[in-house]
């Protein structure tokens, strides 16, 4: 039995459609999305009829947050759930840097609810899906990942019977909200493409080939391993914008030739970005015996130091400060400096609202004439 969170994303599903060809006795969806649980599932039906056994395949299709205890812990034990492929998470970095207290809820807590889950009912392997994003990260999307991450390895680091593993990958092509789509619809429209800088670099890979490898390496793990998929080389970002503009029929405007159709645009970095990313935290990284799987052998903290962070960013995400959810990323992710201009609506409302109060509140105080003198 295979549960899959998050299961109505691009990788979510694909992952669904690899898992099937397995012959799964059941298998789970849970997601919020529930247009894109509605599609996959749809679809999943369709596919089994193919399949030789393929009536003896349950799906199930649960709508839910992994931030919900109850409901994960319900779903394992009812349909006794062997293996999890935690997919969920929020991964848009530019929405993520504005809604940091919703990033930080999903992305580490829905982890460590998950994995608190599948120890307690002894689900047998629990496969993390992260992002090169999570390798020193500039932007909170890629800090929350990253303590997921070590909240993953604290958590494999005790006596239980579940194999914990994290799998890291660059970009999928053709994932909601890549570029491959968004540069699409830009050239279907007329232009311009647009590109945040020249020499932006990041690394690509198929969505059936991530699944792929993610179920593979998955199936490697011997607990608290963080497995690293061999991207091949990164590709310049403008690079695969003028390839596209090609490949859809087009010529490229630029200064040397006026003439052409579709014009590239740089728009600037955006808040949290790099110029490149980057898979190994560490130097330590050893093969496995699949040539495009890799095993980084990278530092942990401890339950014993994670405990008290995780308490005090509980309490940081339930009274939306921003400030000390800073604090708590800066703490336990080495090496992440936030850019200022990181936000929360429900944040900026509540410290404007807080900061009236007091400026009125010393506005009056000023005004008032005492009765008496000092």
């Amino acid at each position: 039995s295979v549960m899959v969170t998050g299961a109505g994303g691009s990788i979510g599903s694909e992952l669904c459609r690899q898992i099937i060809n397995i012959n799964p006795a059941r298998l789970v969806l849970l997601d919020t999305f529930e247009y894109g649980l509605y599609e996959v599932e749809r679809e999943l039906r369709e596919k089994i009829k193919s399949i030789e056994n393929g009536d003896n395949i349950e799906i199930i299709a649960l709508l839910g947050s992994v931030c919900n205890r109850a409901h994960i812990e319900n779903a394992i034990k009812s349909f006794e759930v062997d293996t999890i492929y935690h997919v969920a998470a929020y991964k848009q970095v530019p929405m993520v840097e504005k809604n940091v207290v919703e990033g930080a809820q999903n992305n580490i807590f829905g982890t460590l609810v998950s994995a608190q889950a599948a120890e307690v009912y002894k689900v047998k392997n629990f496969v993390l899906l992260s992002t090169d994003k999570a390798v020193r990260p500039t932007n909170f999307m890629g800090a929350t990942k990253r303590f997921a991450e070590q909240v993953l390895q604290a958590i494999a680091q005790r006596d239980n019977e579940t194999k914990f593993s994290i799998v890291r990958f660059g970009n999928v092509l053709g994932s909601s909200g890549s570029v491959v789509p968004l540069f699409r619809k830009q050239i279907s429209t007329g232009g311009p493409v647009t590109v945040t800088h020249p020499e932006v670099t990041r690394y690509f890979m198929t969505v059936q080939e991530a699944a792929q490898l993610v179920i593979q390496a998955g199936s490697m793990a011997t607990g608290g391993d963080v497995f690293v998929l061999d991207m091949t080389e990164p590709i310049r970002i403008v690079d695969l914008a003028k390839k596209m503009v090609h490949l859809m029929g087009y010529d490229i405007r630029d200064e040397s030739s006026y003439r052409g159709d579709i014009a590239i645009e740089y728009t600037g970095l955006r808040p949290g970005e790099k110029l490149y990313e980057e898979l190994l935290i560490g130097e330590f990284v050893t093969g496995t015996e699949h040539p495009k799987i890799m095993r980084a052998e990278e530092e942990t903290l401890s339950w014993e130091i994670l405990r008290p962070m995780l308490n005090r960013l509980d309490k940081a995400c339930q009274e939306i400060d921003l400030q000390e959810i800073r604090t708590v990323l800066m703490e336990a992710v080495d090496g992440f400096e936030p850019k200022e201009d990181a936000s929360d609506p429900l944040w900026e409302v509540n410290f404007s609202s807080a900061t009236t109060a007091a400026d009125s509140q010393q506005s009056v105080q000023q005004k008032v004439t005492p009765l008496f003198k000092e």
